[in-house]
């Protein structure tokens, strides 16, 4: 199928999509919104999730049986989770650096009368844990445990790659089954203007512009701190692996765009699969790594949690010190873990942080307000890490570059 111009491909109707739902959210009342709008992002939300999770079935298991031996199993597997845990921690430092330099919160006079949000009590670390494994799995698939069903599509690919020759034919078939799921993802994305258009006249009918003015500085510090990361984080890597910026920023343009119009990592991950491979990472590395990191790499979340906790206590008047600090975002990123790439899920983590070292609940109600903005910065960021951690993981496996995409993989255009 011809490829369509810039102008008329999905992302700039994703744009178009954005701008028009700011433009209509402003003029329409908040019960048509409710009533006619909210429901086009309503089915966009829900055909993402319709997929999503035999996606990352399919991706994973023929990921992990393609990878070879388990020592190579293993090796893929720590230097992945390697550098998600590096990028994560400099991510937090970033973020807390960033926000007491700025103090977004100091000399705010916001009222937070009649805000409320509701208490949540965060699991204890044992039952996180011990909750990854799946007592039944078909279970898990149903509810989109997506902990659950990483760990038993791993475990699943690696017994079949275990097998060796006789259980070629199962690699084969997930394979096949993950080239149907990124197809159906395809056809999924061309509603995605819609959708998006949706989402955000909605969002704009039920907060309001206004209420951008009052927190514009908690804005400014996510974006500053965000920006900062990328450049000193993500950048040089690029770099290391030998690839020119301006050609990874254009590889990933597209699923950026997809994860910063939507706020969902899982809308992004059919075309982030498909922008990493054609940016030189192997098949099965990239359907390895993206997946897992769609689930726990959550840079962008780790910048969020550090720049809100500050501006919260500061709004209340909490002095924190640098350990609570630490402490805050060191449980947000574990809370992250799991939980699925829809849209406001870093808001709900929130909640169960804020709860448990005693920040008001109020803080959150107020940041809901522009959630949705934060919402956008920290996906999209997310998104990037996925797609990078596969590029620097194949460039240390010797594999950066060395196959030649298969064109029933690739998304129809």
């Amino acid at each position: 199928m011809a490829k369509k111009s810039f102008w008329f491909g999905l992302p700039m109707q994703m744009m178009y999509g954005l701008v028009l739902g700011v433009i209509v959210g402003t003029m329409v009342s908040t019960e048509f919104a409710t009533t006619w709008l909210q429901p086009l992002g309503q089915l966009f939300i829900r055909l993402i999730r319709m997929v999503v999770v035999p996606l990352v079935i399919a991706t994973l298991i023929a990921g992990a049986a393609g990878l070879g031996d388990a020592s190579k199993i293993g090796s893929i597997a720590v230097k992945t989770i390697l550098i998600f845990a590096i990028t994560t921690a400099v991510a937090v430092t970033i973020g807390l650096i960033v926000a007491n330099f700025m103090d977004p919160g100091l000399g705010l006079s916001i009222s937070v009368e009649g805000l409320k949000a509701k208490s949540a009590t965060p699991p204890p670390l044992s039952k996180v844990l011990m909750e990854i494994v799946p007592i039944n799995p078909i279970d898990a698939f149903g509810k989109g445990n997506m902990l659950q069903v990483i760990f038993f599509s791993i475990f699943f690919g690696f017994c079949i790659s275990v097998m060796g020759e006789p259980a070629k034919m199962l690699t084969d078939f997930f394979q096949k089954v993950g080239d149907v799921m990124i197809r159906m993802t395809n056809y999924v994305m061309l509603y995605a203007p819609i959708g998006v258009f949706g989402l955000i006249s909605y969002t704009v009918t039920k907060h309001g512009l206004a209420v951008l003015l009052p927190l514009g500085k908690l804005i400014l510090c996510a974006f500053i701190a965000t920006v900062i990361f990328v450049v000193i984080t993500y950048l040089p890597l690029v770099k290391l692996i030998g690839m020119s910026i301006s050609k990874f920023l254009k590889g990933v343009f597209e699923p950026w765009l997809i994860a910063f119009t939507t706020c969902s990592s899982a809308a992004a991950l059919a075309i982030n699969l498909e922008s990493t491979r054609q940016l030189g990472s192997s098949k099965a590395i990239a359907s390895f790594v993206i997946p897992l990191g769609n689930t726990i790499n959550m840079n962008g979340t780790s910048i969020y949690m550090g720049v809100t906790a500050v501006f919260a206590a500061q709004v209340f008047g909490i002095d924190l010190t640098m350990t609570q600090q630490f402490e805050i975002v060191l449980m947000g990123v574990l809370a992250a873990v799991g939980t699925a790439g829809v849209p406001g899920a870093g808001l709900i983590m929130t909640t169960l942080v804020f709860t448990e070292v005693g920040i008001p609940l109020e803080a959150v109600a107020l940041i809901a307000g522009v959630d949705r903005i934060l919402d956008m910065i920290r996906t999209s960021v997310n998104v990037l890490g996925d797609n990078l951690t596969a590029l620097v993981v194949s460039k240390l496996e010797g594999t950066l570059g060395t196959e030649k995409m298969d064109s029933d993989s690739q998304l129809a255009s």
